[in-house]
């Protein structure tokens, strides 16, 4: 099938619900493929995971320092992959995004992700940051100094998978169990230990604002390299406005046009 007929810049949104992580690895690589041959259009899975600890190619043994035993009685799965960056945890009650898309710069990817984070925590009164100075480790959203959203990518063939993970309503306590993203002492938080409480309308809710200024963010770093501005320098959002894409954010039904069971 080719998408001829869909415009170049469309981003389709796809809610898979709860899917086990080594699924997700198969879905994205069936969808890589599909992209690298024009078959669909850029896409945005959105899902959480059951409780993983997945190892990203500069992980360290001493990452998992209380050994697979300790980790696997407590129900956690510990997968390696082909993502940058170190170790971190996924679980039920984070929102996980993995960006299928056709790309000319990982780094412009990397702010284009840290950017569409920062606006959709901005709608909840969360102040972000990203903190890509400090160096390769501090990849990620940040506020102040608690990692509340973590990034890793991979490219192949000009098309990504992989992509990012933001504490929403999940259990902590298993990034105390680890070095997340080979920061020793980093302090982890999520959308409900900064409020308080769960955000305004939810997890769904917190999920289709991530839709939208993933789409609205991703519309800036192209226009930037239109005009030919720095890709690499996209301005963080300070909320995104949900009448900019009406339409394309909230498919929560199967797509089998992408062959997701």
């Amino acid at each position: 099938m080719s998408v001829s007929g869909s415009h170049p810049d469309d981003l389709h949104v796809r809610r898979l619900g709860t899917v086990p992580y080594r699924d997700a690895l198969a879905i994205q690589a069936a969808l890589q493929a599909r992209r690298q041959a024009d078959e669909i259009p850029d896409t945005l899975l959105l899902l959480e995971h059951p409780p993983v600890y997945t190892r990203g190619r500069r992980s360290l043994d001493g990452e998992l320092a209380l050994g697979e035993d300790f980790y696997r009685a407590r129900g956690i799965e510990i997968v390696p992959t082909d993502r940058g960056g170190r170790v971190t945890y996924h679980g039920p009650g984070q929102l996980v995004g993995y960006p299928i898309m056709r790309i000319g710069d990982v780094i412009a990817h990397l702010r284009t992700i840290e950017a569409a984070i920062a606006a959709a925590l901005a709608e909840h009164s969360i102040e972000a940051r990203s903190r890509r100075d400090e160096g390769i480790d501090y990849t990620g959203v940040w506020v102040e100094d608690r990692k509340i959203a973590s990034i890793g990518v991979h490219v192949s063939r000009g098309v990504s998978t992989h992509g990012f993970a933001v504490n929403v309503t999940n259990d902590l306590t298993p990034f105390q169990w680890i070095v997340p993203c080979g920061l020793s002492g980093v302090e982890m938080t999520s959308v409900e230990n900064e409020l308080g409480r769960p955000p305004t309308g939810g997890f769904d809710g917190f999920a289709e604002n991530v839709a939208r200024c993933f789409r609205e963010a991703q519309a800036r770093t192209r226009d930037r390299t239109s005009r030919g501005a720095s890709p690499q320098s996209v301005t963080r959002l300070r909320g995104c406005d949900p009448k900019n894409h009406p339409t394309g954010t909230r498919a929560s039904e199967p797509d089998r046009g992408l062959g997701i069971a």
